[in-house]
Parts: structure tokens; C-alpha cells; sequence
């Protein structure tokens, strides 16, 4: 007698290696989609201390089938975290490609920022604790990639002249490293980047905390808060320093870092 074939997507035995097993794959991978989205949409309505089984009766399936997809609830945060890190990641690369200039992007990006956070703050404290925000979590890989991404336009806001013209570097022989003006604009804007995506991350945690209480300000306000105090002081520093420095280079539209 062949054996019987699997009895539903979450059964243990799989089918050969087949046009099936594809299928299956799909099925499969569709099916985690699914407990993945139910999950994110439990911990949202129930808080970040809702438990597997909370979350299973609302997927309509067993914490064991929860526990095949996800292996244990700390399985199943980073998998949360990584759909959220994706979503507002999109969200920052969408409005600093549009801004039409790097402190337009700044403002845009913290409004965005406290805007998905405060949309969903259970789902925002169900993926960021625990040491999910460590280097090797997903939430540390996304703050180490929208540093980077926040540094971009403000290393070239630091290399060019006001009139758009890059900065060209002295010649080697006239010079040391450490003296070239566009690798220093560099390293400034990436150590400025690390700063305000943790300032920036603080600060919303803590006005999560505390919104509605008396003194503390509005989504709206916050934003334009933070965005001027980033700009005004490192930023508005590092740019007065990169003009007294513009005696000692030559500018040119042409020439390529």
C-alpha cells in the first residue's frame, strides 16, 4: 500500500522532489506569510506581551503548527522585525529620494520614523526588545543601513560648494591623506549619520513613553524639533567649517572623486 500523501500545508512529511515540491515550497511560504501578518496584527491590537498561544488561536491553528513555522516566540519576533525593518526602510529610501534637499530629507525621514512608530508602538516594543536592536539582530542591520543611507546626501552636501561645483582635491604631493577635504567630509557625515539615527531613535522611544502627558509636544512638533536641532548643530557646524576650509582647494564641475 502507498503511503498517504500529506494531509494539509502543515503536516510534517513533504512530497518528493517533484513539480510538488514546489508547489509545496509556495504553500509553505505563503502560509508563514500568513501567520507572520495574523502575528503582527495580534501583537498590535493585544501588546507586545501577547503570548504564542493568544497568537495561534487568532492564525486558527495550533501554537505547535506556530512553532514549525517560527521554531520558539523569539523565532517569530525576528521574523516581525524583519517585515517591520523592510516596511520602514522603504518608507525612509521613498521620501530622501524625493526631498529636494538633504534637510528636506532629514525633516522627512524623522516624520516618517515617528510616524510608523507611533501608527503601531506595541509592534515597534514587540520587535525592539530583547536585544533584537544588537548588531547581529535585524533591527541593528537596519540602523546600521539607514546610517548609511542618512549619511549619502549630507557627504555630499559636505563636498560640494554651494553653487553645486564639487571640491576637487589638492594634489597628492601637496598633501597628506589626512588633509584630503572630501574623504574628512566623508568620515564627518558618517559619524554625524550614527548619531542622529541613534538621537533620532532615543528620542522617539522616549516620546512613545510619555506623549499625552502635559509639556510634551505633538508628532508634528517633535519632528520639527529634532530636524532643527540635528541641522543647526553638527550639521550646520560641520558645514561652516567645510567653507573655511575652501581657500585650500580648487573647485570644479568636472572632476570625480
Amino acid at each position: 500500500m502507498r503511503p498517504a500523501p500529506p494531509a494539509g500545508p502543515d503536516a510534517d512529511d513533504e512530497p518528493a522532489a517533484d513539480g510538488r515540491s514546489t508547489r509545496w515550497a509556495d504553500h509553505r511560504e505563503a502560509r508563514r506569510a500568513e501567520l507572520l501578518r495574523v502575528a503582527r496584527r495580534t501583537v498590535h491590537h493585544r501588546g507586545p506581551d501577547v503570548s504564542m498561544d493568544e497568537i495561534a488561536a487568532a492564525a486558527g491553528t495550533s501554537k505547535s503548527i506556530v512553532y514549525r513555522y517560527f521554531t520558539d516566540k523569539t523565532g517569530l519576533q525576528i521574523a516581525v522585525a524583519e517585515a517591520v525593518v523592510l516596511q520602514i526602510q522603504g518608507a525612509l529610501e521613498g521620501v530622501l529620494r524625493v526631498a529636494p534637499t538633504p534637510r528636506d530629507g532629514l525633516r522627512a525621514m524623522v516624520a516618517v520614523y515617528l510616524e510608523m512608530i507611533e501608527s503601531s508602538p506595541h509592534v515597534y516594543a514587540f520587535v525592539t526588545r530583547d536585544g533584537s536592536v544588537e548588531s547581529g539582530g535585524p533591527l541593528g542591520h537596519f540602523l546600521d543601513s539607514v546610517t548609511a543611507l542618512v549619511a549619502a546626501p549630507f557627504a555630499r552636501g559636505l563636498t560640494e560648494d554651494r553653487d553645486g561645483t564639487r571640491v576637487a582635491r589638492r594634489p597628492e604631493a601637496v598633501r597628506r591623506p589626512a588633509d584630503d577635504p572630501h574623504a574628512a567630509a566623508l568620515a564627518a557625515a558618517e559619524v554625524w549619520a550614527a548619531g542622529a539615527v541613534g538621537f533620532v531613535r532615543g528620542t522617539g522611544e522616549w516620546w512613545l513613553a510619555h506623549r499625552g502627558q502635559p509639556g510634551v509636544p505633538d508628532r508634528e512638533t517633535l519632528t520639527a524639533q529634532v530636524a532643527a536641532w540635528l541641522w543647526a548643530g553638527p550639521v550646520g557646524l560641520l558645514a561652516r567649517d567645510r567653507a573655511r576650509r575652501t581657500d585650500d582647494v580648487v573647485p570644479t564641475p568636472t572632476e570625480e572623486p
